[in-house]
């Protein structure tokens, strides 16, 4: 992809696609008295706006439209969080005033780009805007979304914004990408052996459990000109249920920056998996098990097939953090793919 060439005020002439997480308060600042700041800040910006549904604590603010019209919309929502907190301190003792802080949530293949070699990029974007700008190291859970967070006054969040755009565009997502989609605050999961887990992961694995349980699937499935067979979801739905370690958002990263994590001392795990379904974890020409080696850090070697037996052997090697991201990953992988052979209307070509 060439580069996007920058016109003046730093516009850029394409149109993008901007995802905010924000806290209930803030949507609710954000809505406005029966819906009224969020219309007027999509008529004068001319950017789409949308909110996620749901009872949760986080909601997702997706932003849409030509790149300009995605600057106002963040100026507006920038202004109005600064108008928040002037009123806010008219009945507080502090005297000093608090930045505005916004998170976008970008996929983690884009997070490098926007940290720059030896972390090049961001400290650039620090020094011209004078915003803070911090890529969080975790993943956000149940997705290969990080959280990058930019705080400051509203003029500096601005042009930070500008520029986050700029690397975006000229560094697209590698790989398919798992987004990240809020959970309500606790629902506990009750599994078959009576353990209770109120964690997103658990609540994935259950709605996998509700999802395969629909009316037996015919043998293919048409694609396009091909008749695709189905795999074993028996199989599929026994992978994906496997329970494994996650670092939680908070703790330090997986495998980012490597140095920072207090048990990086090398390990090795292997995994059994079915021969006939070892095509859902390399995927097309390799591309799935490379972007599950590059978002975990961890290395991952594939045995070849040994004659007279139906399973593969993979050999994870890493940090403990690393190995437990990429089992995370594999499982997730499993899961996407039983959700797509359950609903084909889902499908794409992955």
């Amino acid at each position: 992809m060439e580069p996007i060439k920058v016109q003046s005020e730093g516009g850029l002439n394409v149109t993008l696609t901007i995802r905010l997480l924000m806290h209930g308060k803030e949507v609710g600042s954000i809505i406005g008295k029966k819906g009224e700041t969020v219309k007027k800040m999509r008529e004068d910006s001319g950017a789409r706006i949308n909110i996620s549904e749901g009872n949760c604590p986080e909601r997702i603010v997706t932003i849409t439209g030509p790149t300009d019209a995605i600057f106002k919309a963040f100026a507006m929502i920038a202004y109005k969080f600064e108008e928040d907190i002037i009123n806010s301190m008219s009945n507080s003792p502090a005297t000093s005033k608090p930045p505005v802080t916004l998170r976008l949530v970008v996929p983690a293949s884009q997070c490098g780009s926007l940290i720059g070699k030896g972390g090049s990029k961001i400290k650039e974007m620090r020094e011209s805007t004078g915003a803070q700008v911090q890529v969080a190291g975790d993943m956000l859970p149940n997705s290969t979304e990080r959280a990058v967070t930019i705080s400051g006054a509203p003029e500096a969040i601005i042009q930070c914004v500008k520029q986050i755009c700029v690397v975006l565009l000229e560094s697209p997502p590698k790989g398919a990408t798992i987004p990240y989609r809020p959970k309500p605050a606790s629902t506990p999961v009750i599994f078959s052996g009576g353990q209770v887990r109120a964690d997103p992961l658990g609540a994935s694995t259950a709605n996998l459990s509700l999802l395969l349980q629909h009316q037996p699937l015919p043998a293919y499935t048409i694609q396009g000109q091909y008749a695709i067979p189905h795999p074993d979801l028996s199989k599929l739905h026994q992978l994906a249920m496997q329970q494994t370690p996650f670092t939680p958002l908070g703790q330090t990263t997986p495998a980012f920056p490597a140095g920072l994590d207090a048990s990086n001392q090398a390990s090795t795990h292997e995994l059994t998996i079915p021969n006939d379904l070892i095509g859902c974890i390399i995927g097309r020409q390799g591309t799935k098990i490379n972007e599950i080696r590059q978002m975990s850090g961890a290395q991952i070697k594939i045995a070849n097939a040994m004659e007279g037996s139906s399973e593969r052997q993979i050999t994870i090697t890493g940090t403990p953090a690393n190995i437990s991201l990429a089992q995370y990953l594999i499982n997730a992988r499993f899961r996407d793919v039983a959700a797509m052979w359950t609903d084909p209307s889902s499908m794409t070509t992955s």
